[in-house]
Parts: C-alpha cells; structure tokens; sequence
C-alpha cells in the first residue's frame, strides 16, 4: 500500500478499508509515514467525514499502536467516565471511589488541562506526593487493591494518537467528530474497560456550545464504542455555569474531599456525579434499575466507604496517608483572598462560563503553554450560582491569588463575566438529555 493513495481515496470521499486504516496507523507509529502525510489524511478526513466502521477502525489502530490492559484476572466489571471538559468539573475525583465502594474497578486514565477547561490530573498534581505517572505494575496493582486509580497516559498507550493530536493542534483539524472519537476511545478502549459513560458538557463553557454539535458527538462516541465491544452510553451535562463551589485545582481537590466527607455538597455537582456513578452501574449490570444504583450510591457516600477508598488510592499513589484528614495542611494556599461583590444588586442571571475559565489562566491555575508550571493554589472559591441573589454582603466569588494586581485582574474579570438581573431567572437542569 502507498500512504498517498489512502490519502487521496478519503479526499475523493471514499470509504477506506480497515486494512488502509491500519496499514496507515502501523506508519504514523513507526516513523515511516510523514507529518505531511499524516496532516494531510487528517485534513481529508476533516472535510469528507468517516463512516462509523471507518471510525471504529481508526479508533483500534489508535488502541493497538501501544499497550492494552487487560484485566481478565478481575472478577467484577472494569468501568470508566470521560468527561469532554469544562470548568469547575472535579466529578472524576468522587466518581472513581464512589463507583469502587459500590463493585466495580475504575482504572481511570485522565489528561492535563486543555485551553479554559480545568485537568484531573493537574488536580491530582496539587497533593504532594502523588504520581500521576506511576508504572503499568503499581497502577494495575492499586485498581485491583483499592478498586481505583487515576492516572496520566503512560508513554505508550496509544502514542499513534499523541502524534496524530499535536499535529491536528496545528493543522486545522481539532474539530472533526470523527477524529475526536477515535481520539478519545483510543486511550479508553486501551485501558481495557468494560463499560464506559461520556460527559458531554454543553454551553459556553464546554468545548461544543450548542445541543446539536454536543449531541452529534455523543452518538458517534456511543456508536462507535459498541461498535468496539465496550458497552457505552453517553448523558449531556449543562456547562453554562462553572460546575460546583470551586475552580482551581487544590480548591477543586478540597471541595472533593469535603464532597466525600459530607461537610457539603454543591447540589448541581452531586446531581451530574450521582448520575454518571448510576448509568454505570446499571450498564455494568452492578444494579438493576436506576432508584438501586443511587441507593447503593449514596450508602457509600454515607457509610464512609468512598472517602475511605480515596484516601487508600492516594496514599498507594504515593500521597500523605493522612490526606483526607489533614488535607488543608496538604494542598497549597494562596497568598491572598478576598471576596469580590457585584457593582449592583439582583440576582445571577447568566455566566460567560468560558471567560471564568481563561481567568483562572491569568492566575497561573492554568496553561498558556504545554511546559507551564502552574499555580496549584490559585483560582475561585465559593462561586455564585444562576438565580442566587448577590449583593453589597453577597459576593460573586472569592479570589484566591498571590498578589493585588492579580486579584484586580481577576475581580473586573469575574465582574464582566457575571450577568445581574432584577428578576429571578429559571434554573436549567443540569442534566440534558441521555444517549444509549
């Protein structure tokens, strides 16, 4: 076979074969295609689309260019969530112990940050001592210890999509349904699960702003996943407003653990953790029915078991053994906090979910650059909700920064970013719509 004529059959929109797929996936991984090359099929790609066979292909080319985990020695179900991204989304961090304490092993693979969305692991990042790179060894030995783990993309899980991706970052060609799929599962079809559920966030502060673009996506994940023999559904979550009471990665981490702890829990957070945890016992047959799974769920939020199996996942990763009690001693602080208020009263009307996102950026909580070191301790604590009523004793949030001019920076931000009405607003639910 000749790359350039797999290329110019998917430029003249012909279906390619599952032998051209990996015949070309077999080259990208072994150097022996070139980044033109490769730019070029995916801009194709891009512009004329894939079948769902084509993308089921792609994906398991992706999944075999490296390792694949396998779990066969395991007795219960091997599941796991992926969220699209957003802002103030700490799910990942209760989701995972939750779904352990109620049966099943949750091997979770998870990224850094990416543009105004926030990361797991750089909130993993923020306890001291904990290795988000761990051995395949350490890592299969803590899932089938303490029933969960999360963790980075080793080097060679699926390297053939590391490649295709940082060129996708700079040709042009992020934004295909058809390679985000087969991006996204590549890495979860390599971890060996059993059962997946998707996120997929939806408005001004997710990645696909509008219902339809978000609901095209969740079909093509869902179709192509069955297509792959990993049972997936997928469920629409709202992101027009930051998800929780904190943005920032120790302040999402400590809203975590207090989470877990049942000191408080914001009400929309829970809805969207409890609904994730359930459609994947249910898929995974752990329970029967949708009132069993939440019943089992929240036994293990009351009963202790999911704050106690957190702590073991840190502390076997190399965190404080003592993180879950002691974790403002843990998880770093920052210099300054301050509340910001509104120029007006009125209630909370809308949120430019997106800009909140890029303000945490500007605190260094997030990247402008893949190397950046970032600022563990920075972000926003107590953030205001639509239909919450704000006043001159009622702040939008509090800032938590290193110095005045970066707490300046963030107030006018927050301010500019946060609409208030004189009427009280109705309140969207968080859950959109579910995929199966």
């Amino acid at each position: 076979m000749l790359p350039q004529e797999i290329i110019r059959h998917k430029r003249d929109h012909q279906a390619l074969s599952e032998e051209e797929i990996s015949f070309f996936i077999n080259g990208v991984t072994d150097g022996s295609i070139a980044d033109s090359q490769t730019a070029a099929l995916t801009m194709a790609v891009f512009l004329n689309g894939m079948t769902n066979d084509e993308t089921a292909s792609l994906a398991l080319a992706m999944r075999d260019s490296g390792d694949v985990l396998s779990w066969q020695e395991l007795d219960r179900p091997v599941v796991d969530k992926h969220s699209t991204g957003g802002v103030g989304d700490k799910v990942s961090l209760m989701l995972a112990p939750m779904l352990a304490a109620c049966g099943a092993y949750v091997p979770m693979i998870s990224g850094r940050g990416l543009g105004h969305t926030g990361g797991t692991l750089d909130k993993f990042d923020s306890i001291p001592g904990y290795n988000t790179a761990p051995s395949n060894e350490l890592f299969k030995q803590t899932v089938k210890q303490v029933g969960c783990a999360i963790i980075g993309q080793t080097g060679n899980l699926a390297p053939a999509d590391k490649k295709i991706y940082a060129l996708r970052d700079v040709c042009g060609t992020v934004e295909s349904i058809p390679l985000i799929t087969a991006s996204i599962l590549s890495k979860k079809l390599a971890a060996g699960l059993d059962c997946l559920v998707m996120d997929l966030k939806c408005g001004n502060g997710a990645f696909m702003p509008d219902l339809n673009s978000a609901r095209e996506l969740a079909h093509s994940i869902t179709r192509v996943a069955n297509l792959a023999h990993t049972k997936t559904t997928a469920i629409l979550t709202d992101m027009n407003q930051v998800l929780g009471y904190n943005v920032g990665n120790a302040l999402e981490m400590r809203e975590a653990v207090e989470y877990l702890q049942g000191q408080r829990r914001n009400e929309r957070l829970h809805r969207v953790t409890i609904e994730l945890c359930a459609e994947l016992l249910c898929t995974a047959k752990l329970c029967q029915n949708h009132d069993e799974a939440v019943k089992k769920l929240q036994h293990s939020l009351d009963s202790g078991q999911a704050l106690e199996i957190f702590a073991r996942m840190v502390s076997a990763l190399g965190g404080p053994k003592d993180f879950v009690e002691k974790y403002d001693k843990y998880l770093p602080q920052a210099q300054l906090i301050k509340p910001v208020f509104a120029l007006k009263s009125g209630y909370v009307s809308a949120v430019k979910t997106r800009e909140i996102g890029l303000s945490l950026i500007g605190l260094k909580g997030g990247r402008t650059h893949p190397e950046q070191k970032l600022d563990f301790a920075t972000g926003f604590s107590d953030f205001c909700t639509i239909g919450d009523y704000v006043d001159d004793q009622t702040p939008l949030a509090f800032v938590h920064a290193q110095n005045e001019e970066d707490f300046a920076l963030a107030a006018e931000q927050i301010r500019q970013a946060v609409t208030i009405s004189e009427q009280k607003p109705d309140v969207n639910d968080v859950i959109i719509e579910y995929i199966r």
